[in-house]
């Protein structure tokens, strides 16, 4: 009798670590991994992905059931895809369901047909431009990277803001499209994609595919499909847009690779960074790096020579870096947040018919609403956190939950009708400077003006056009964007990144000051930039601005040594919540206990103790940190623990989830 063929399939929205077995049907030799099987799971059925086949069973073939139907004749995902998601699943210890499901767009997740419904219009233009003539060092990285295609090699990219990385990115582009090769373009928010691609559509003669949340579920299926067939040779996307297949793929490029986007802050939390990394070695095609401010990661490869440094030190063209002046604030006056060395700048700028733009991480009227009676203040009933009064809405609002409420104007605790916004907010400055230049459009760029499906691009065209004068916003406008007639930048509240308890932050801010401050004088005319801060003589800053970036990173990387953090050392974070504020504490011991039976290595366990945040929407937070000086012990203690966890008692009471080299310790 022979025996029947056993399909492993990956099933998505399963909290399991291991595939399921099913049995094949009879005429089923031709099955092939990497195709969708809709197969029965409990009571009811589920779109699964085919793995391996074998005559071998785990479990006892009585109690196998056979598939629903077959959904694919073809494999969807190749070899090298399979390899790499396997790989993924391991390193970041994630249900290997989870991290298959996270390979497709949502509409083949829900087994839809793997066929291209309506292909996209190859945008008419004219007249394609043609390459700039580059500087020496801009030539110095295509020569170097195009010396390398077809051989694996990552290179970081340290240009300074406006150097001209995008022209080096294009004519690496267009030799890896002559070679009739595809190429990977990941970029860190939306934000940046329109603008990317209106210059990737008025260069390159070809078909570009777009992946990204905003869009609908049939245009990104189509954009897989077209990558997946070799129908498409450019694709441009965020951080989901990795797991594509291409191929033919010849080139990964990742612009500004310092941006923690790039890393999923729930879920299955992947670096989509180090992802790349390791999806160019299993391609052996080189994977480029670009930042004006490299992560420290990546700058210690570099240090340790697994990483090429490509520098361009200079703006491209003949604009010049911005002049950065320091404006302490303490003691000073302050016009609702505005200085009044910088409210005589933004006049002068104004006048010479250049724009301004202002940068503050704060979106709301203001951050908290206080009764001066009797010192009530308004906070979250879920978080532990002040509501943030959007006034434009007559709304209270928390940032972390999203619950609302009606903006009250008496005390609920004295019945005062004394209630005061304290603190700053980009609505709140908005009406300030419109106010203050009633004959100027004063545009905020923040997540919520920009919520309409449009409103961005809308927003980014007026600027460019010339129809804005002040430009207002938070991290939208710190990414990549080029505003050539940006002359003033300032950045009022600097003090903000200085104190907190994430060892990450002194980096972030500095990337910040940094990019923020790129967004002045792009062009002939040059730039000013000037930080707010009651703390001038702060180590940070001072260091920065005497010396520059690199230097900052590199004394930055010094301190990481001596503390043994980050990258000296590896980290995993294990966060669990829950409505109950003991058990999320209790059971985090109980994983920290369990984790000592396979830790001959001495990898380190600290906590349990509460997060930064330790109530959010409604829920009591707490976390354990493992650390080790050694990637390979740290990843052997997690692979034996994780599988353990869900034996625990407490672990089916919990939310938990593990995050391997965490960006954020909130």
């Amino acid at each position: 009798m022979t025996k029947p063929l056993i399909l492993k399939v990956a099933i998505p929205a399963v909290p399991f670590f291991q595939h399921f077995e099913y049995l094949a049907p009879d005429d089923s030799q031709h099955l092939q991994a990497g195709i969708r099987l809709e197969v029965p799971f409990g009571k009811t059925s589920k779109i699964g992905f085919l793995i391996a086949t074998s005559f071998k069973n785990d479990y006892a073939i009585e109690k196998l059931k056979p598939i629903t139907r077959v959904i694919d004749d073809v494999p969807l995902l190749a070899e090298i895809d399979l390899k790499l998601l396997h790989w993924v699943a391991g390193y970041y210890h994630h249900p290997i369901g989870e991290v298959m499901s996270a390979a497709f767009p949502v509409a083949l997740r829900q087994g839809k047909d793997a066929v291209i419904k309506k292909l996209p219009k190859i945008v008419e233009v004219e007249t394609k431009n043609s390459p700039l003539i580059c500087n020496e060092a801009q030539q110095n990285a295509i020569d170097k990277i195009s010396a390398t295609l077809g051989e694996f090699n990552v290179f970081v990219l340290d240009g300074v803001t406006g150097s001209g990385k995008t022209e080096v990115y294009m004519q690496l582009i267009q030799t890896v499209l002559d070679r009739e090769q595809q190429v990977l373009v990941l970029v860190p928010e939306i934000t940046l994609t329109p603008q990317l691609q209106q210059r990737f559509q008025a260069r390159f003669n070809t078909l570009i595919a777009i992946s990204h949340s905003k869009l609908t579920d049939l245009q990104r299926k189509n954009a897989w499909l077209l990558m997946q067939r070799g129908a498409c040779s450019l694709l441009l996307g965020t951080r989901s847009a990795l797991f594509t297949p291409l191929p033919n793929i010849g080139l990964i490029i990742l612009d500004e690779e310092h941006d923690s986007s790039f890393k999923q802050q729930e879920g299955f939390r992947f670096s989509a960074r180090d992802v790349a990394v390791m999806r160019g070695k299993l391609a052996n095609v080189p994977v480029v790096l670009g930042s004006a401010t490299p992560s420290l990661e990546s700058l210690y490869n570099v240090k340790n020579q697994r990483y090429h440094h490509l520098l361009l030190p200079e703006r491209a063209g003949n604009s010049l870096p911005p002049l950065v002046h320091v404006i302490d604030i303490r003691q000073q006056k302050l016009q609702q947040g505005l200085s009044t060395r910088l409210m005589t700048e933004i006049h002068a700028t104004l006048a010479k018919d250049e724009q301004v733009l202002l940068f503050l991480n704060r979106r709301g009227f203001a951050p908290t609403l206080i009764c001066d009676g009797c010192g009530w203040v308004a906070r979250c009933t879920h978080c532990d956190a002040n509501l943030v009064i959007h006034r434009n809405k007559n709304l209270l609002r928390c940032h972390h939950c999203g619950t609302e409420h009606q903006l009250i104007s008496t005390c609920p605790a004295c019945q005062s009708p004394e209630l005061t916004s304290l603190g700053l907010g980009t609505e709140r400055l908005e009406s300030v400077l419109t106010r203050l230049f009633p004959d100027k459009i004063v545009l905020r760029l923040d997540r919520d003006s920009t919520q309409k499906k449009g409103a961005l691009e809308d927003f980014l065209t007026q600027i460019h056009d010339g129809e804005a004068h002040i430009i207002l916003g938070t991290q939208l406008l710190a990414k990549g964007h080029h505003f050539p007639n940006v002359t003033l930048v300032a950045i009022l509240d600097v003090d903000s990144g200085l104190f907190s308890t994430d060892f990450h932050s002194g980096e972030k801010l500095a990337q910040l000051i940094v990019q923020v401050s790129g967004r002045a004088g792009r062009e002939l005319k040059q730039g000013k930039v000037l930080l707010q801060t009651r703390q001038p003589d702060h180590p940070l800053l001072t260091e920065l601005l005497r010396d520059g970036y690199a230097k900052f990173a590199a004394l930055a990387l010094a301190e990481r040594e001596m503390a043994n953090l980050p990258p000296f050392s590896y980290q995993a974070l294990l966060r669990a919540h829950s409505e109950n504020e003991e058990l999320p504490q209790t059971f985090l011991n109980a994983v920290a206990e369990l984790a000592q039976t396979f830790n001959p290595q001495k990898v380190q366990i600290l906590g349990a103790i509460p997060a930064p945040m330790a109530r959010r929407a409604g829920l009591y937070r707490f976390q354990l940190l493992f650390q080790h000086a050694n990637r390979s012990a740290l990843h052997h203690l997690l692979k034996q623990l994780v599988p353990e966890i869900s034996t625990l008692k407490l672990a089916a009471k919990v939310r938990w989830s593990l995050d391997v080299d965490p960006v954020d310790l909130y």
